[in-house]
């Protein structure tokens, strides 16, 4: 299935330290989940090994908060932790 960025969701990979590569990824074989206001997460853990803002972390994950439009995941926001 085919993903799409909204606005927000675009303007915050670079801010959260995301990739469009990492949110593909996630939604084609990330844990699955139901979130609030009928949309659709998913979660994947990545390896990471580098630094993120002065502090080494050795995994990201990542979560991708979407909704089914048509044919597309629409991803309406992403979020990160690293651990």
């Amino acid at each position: 299935m085919k993903v799409r960025f909204h606005p927000h969701a675009r303007a915050r990979l670079d801010e959260r330290g995301a990739t469009e590569e990492e949110v593909f990824l996630t939604v084609e074989a990330g844990e699955k989940f139901e979130a609030r206001f009928g949309r659709t997460g998913f979660r994947r853990n990545l390896p990471y090994n580098a630094t993120w803002r002065d502090k080494r972390y050795d995994t990201k994950q990542v979560e991708v908060f979407a909704v089914r439009r048509y044919d597309a995941w629409l991803v309406i926001s992403v979020v990160t932790r690293y651990f």
